[in-house]
């Protein structure tokens, strides 16, 4: 991994056109937000507390696993909102 701080903007970039896709879609399909779409923006602002948090602990005993099992967790999520949003037609 290259660093942590390149972690970091990455979580922060995904997710954060993620929110703007949603955002945007439901611009384009009627201009108000849906329970579907506020969960979706829902979770993604919980999930990127959780991978700040887990990003941020200092008292993990192998870095480079652990660090690799939080790139893996967020791409995960990632995947699995890219479907939620896909689904929302």
């Amino acid at each position: 991994m290259a660093s942590v701080k390149n972690l970091k903007k990455e979580i922060n970039y995904v997710l954060g056109d993620l929110v703007d896709i949603v955002y945007v879609w439901e611009i384009t399909n009627g201009g108000k937000p849906t329970e579907k779409t506020d969960e979706i923006v829902d979770s993604i602002y919980s999930t990127y507390d959780e991978l700040l948090v887990k990003i941020n602990n200092r008292e993990v005993e192998n870095k480079k696993a652990h660090f690799r099992q939080v790139r893996k967790d967020f791409e995960g999520f990632v995947n699995q909102v890219v479907e939620k949003i896909n689904g929302l037609n």
